[in-house]
């Protein structure tokens, strides 16, 4: 009996409207914070990498 393939299907997902905008707001406020610390962290690798490959630039 433990053995036993067990399959699910879903056929459809009942969610209210407002849940789901309720859902979508708050997903969009979580993602500010997220795209700051992302940006930072490119900031800061983008100023690393260009001091780095700046020296190997010829100047005229």
């Amino acid at each position: 009996m433990e053995n036993e393939e067990k399959r699910i299907v879903i056929k459809g997902i009942d969610i209210p409207f407002m849940d789901l905008v309720v859902l979508l707001v708050k997903l969009a406020f979580a993602s500010i914070p997220a795209m700051i610390v992302i940006f930072a962290v490119f900031g800061i690798l983008s100023a690393l990498f260009g001091g780095v490959f700046n020296m190997f630039m010829f100047r005229i």
